[in-house]
């Protein structure tokens, strides 16, 4: 006969076993389950690899994947400054003075005289009245939606929409709408049905990042004070380039006081660093600093960013060379280059971003592996970053390409392409 002790051991034993097998076949059946979706994933091609550069980004670069130098077209690298040597040298000198990181949010004590000043130079550039820094544009968009609006609002949301957007619409209490992509049409029948709510927030892209296309600002404005509607505009494509001085499609279209709310990035045109920005209406920007949860409960950019961008800033406002061979030279010159060889492209004729229509996945992989293997890094894009049929490669011009550069990514497009019988 067992004593109570044993018996208490024994039922222990047997708890701790009971609960060990659950948890050992909750885990495996976790893994399975993902297992399987994985498993789809790979066999439908739409398995996302990534490349591994083992240089500096630029124009050309070298990777684990070649053993030689490939030319580097599908970089977010429009201006080529991700590796400018005064933004490096002010990224060092923000090291030596201000330090590596801050280990506390903004309105704790991650405030530098550095972030204040970019945020006071990135006002001005833009002709706006107050910006607000965030780790990430993403992060913008995270914050800024929950931060402005409330059950009494409505947002009205362009279809094709970063997911940023699409995700930061969705922390916030409004009614949501959405509008087919480009059709005024169906934004001005938005804004007709929601003219009963207290404030409606129109949320576009400047320039969609997967399309090439360009949103049209000045009939966007037009619709919004027939309907006293207010403006958002995410530019992150836009920034730096778009715009006689890179102010971006604001600018473009002529409108920049016109736009209440802009968020952007530093991590494409203006260096390739991190962090993203807040900037427009000064009631905006401070309402934000009290709301935005990002904001709030996310560490401060590092100082080397932060003074590496102002050096950015800098050059930016120097001459708009940069801006110029971008806009005029390179970008033309491969789009023409590649409806002459007879490809599908699409996008706006003004875009550096220029998607190559494959349609089928694993082609769509297959000719960008061939690329790689002719020197010529470029990524496939498919379902879910793309609708699904609707498989690209989406080459990014930028202004450190050289004419012979671009001219040797036709090419090399063209003999691959008449390989893989995607061309004549």
């Amino acid at each position: 006969k067992l004593s109570h002790f044993q018996l208490t051991q024994k039922t222990m034993f047997k708890t701790a076993i009971r609960r060990f097998s659950t948890t050992f076949h909750q885990k495996n059946k976790l893994r399975s389950i993902l297992q399987e979706q994985l498993d789809e994933i790979k066999s439908s091609g739409l398995y996302k690899r990534e490349r591994v550069i083992t240089t500096a980004q630029d124009a050309k670069i070298k990777t684990t994947d070649s053993d030689s130098e490939v030319l580097n077209f599908c970089a977010n690298n429009y201006l080529g400054l991700s590796n400018h040597p005064e933004i490096v040298d002010a990224a060092i000198d923000a090291l030596k003075t201000h330090g590596f990181g801050m280990s506390s949010v903004r309105f704790i004590c991650g405030t530098q005289d550095i972030h204040k000043q970019l945020e006071n130079n990135l006002t001005e550039f833009h002709e706006t009245e107050d910006t607000i820094l965030y780790p990430s544009c993403f992060d913008a968009n995270g914050g800024l939606f929950e931060g402005i609006l409330s059950d009494q609002d409505a947002v009205i949301s362009a279809d094709m929409n970063h997911a940023s957007i699409i995700d930061g619409i969705r922390l916030c209490k409004a009614e949501r709408h959405r509008y087919k992509h480009l059709d005024m049409k169906d934004l001005e029948d938005k804004l007709q049905r929601t003219q009963d709510k207290r404030l409606r927030l129109v949320a576009t892209d400047g320039v969609f990042s997967m399309d090439g296309d360009i949103a049209p600002l000045d009939k966007i404005v037009a619709l919004c004070q027939k309907y006293d509607a207010n403006l958002f505009v995410d530019d992150c494509h836009g920034t730096g380039f778009f715009g006689p001085k890179g102010k971006g499609t604001p600018e473009h279209f002529g409108v920049i006081e016109h736009v209440d709310v802009l968020n952007t990035t530093l991590g494409k045109a203006l260096g390739g660093a991190t962090g993203g920005y807040t900037t427009g209406r000064k009631e905006v920007v401070e309402i934000l600093r009290q709301r935005a949860r990002p904001y709030l409960f996310s560490n401060s950019i590092a100082p080397s960013v932060a003074g590496a961008s102002l050096k950015t800033l800098e050059i930016l406002q120097r001459d708009t060379k940069l801006r110029d061979k971008l806009m005029n030279e390179n970008t033309p010159l491969f789009r023409k280059g590649m409806r002459e060889a007879g490809f599908e492209i699409s996008g706006h004729d003004d875009c550096p971003i220029v998607p190559v229509m494959i349609y089928d996945a694993k082609k769509a992989v297959e000719i960008a592996d061939d690329l790689l293997k002719q020197g010529i890094y470029v990524i496939a894009f498919s379902y879910p970053v793309v609708p699904k049929g609707k498989a690209r490669i989406r080459v990014q011009i930028s202004a450190a390409h050289s004419t012979e550069q671009i001219e040797r990514t036709v090419q090399a497009f063209t003999e691959v392409a008449k390989k893989r019988g995607l061309i004549q």
